[in-house]
């Protein structure tokens, strides 16, 4: 009984640590990972390391490769959060960003506007990252948007806060609040 994993006993440490392990988006106890791409692709990784000897050069490169798309994950949440506070969703912000396996687009005629939003978003901003694959996950966000009718604020929001510059040239904090 000691060994079995429905010890009621077991360290609530190691529970978080196997819980981190499999939470792919930094939401605690998130069940609807490995549903889009993306979160496959992590998965995948997360399980091709697990299987390597944690002193090989393989496992080091896949952990760290893990760690920054998880930062990197974290920081676009993050600017999308930041806007949203702007544009006076505090308290819903996150709400707002909670995407699960049981979200619904809100309309399918907003499909189209949604996907154009987003793409919009990807080549006139640096909301995401250059090498950032547009994740389904910011799609329903997008269709949330548009429901609220706040979607063009958004996006204005967007390109004011993170305009596109040339690779390398970035703004500093001082400069990215909006006036």
């Amino acid at each position: 009984p000691l060994c079995s994993n429905n010890n009621p006993y077991a360290s609530f440490g190691a529970t978080l640590a196997r819980d981190e392990e499999q939470n792919l988006w930094s939401t605690p106890h998130d069940v609807t990972h490995t549903e889009a791409d993306d979160d496959r692709v992590l998965y995948n990784m997360i399980v091709v390391r697990n299987q390597l000897d944690k002193d090989s050069e393989e496992w080091q490169k896949l952990n760290y490769d893990i760690y920054t798309l998880r930062q990197t994950r974290k920081e676009v949440r993050s600017r999308w959060k930041h806007i949203l506070e702007d544009l006076g969703f505090q308290k819903e912000a996150d709400s707002l960003l909670s995407v699960t396996k049981l979200s619904i687009i809100s309309d399918s005629q907003n499909m189209g506007k949604a996907r154009d939003i987003l793409l919009k978003l990807s080549e006139e901003t640096n909301i995401f990252p250059t090498s950032w694959e547009l994740s389904e996950r910011y799609l329903f966000v997008v269709d949330r948007l548009i429901a609220l009718d706040a979607a063009d604020e958004f996006f204005k929001m967007a390109s004011v806060v993170y305009p596109k510059r040339p690779s390398g040239e970035r703004l500093d904090d001082s400069q990215k609040t909006p006036q």
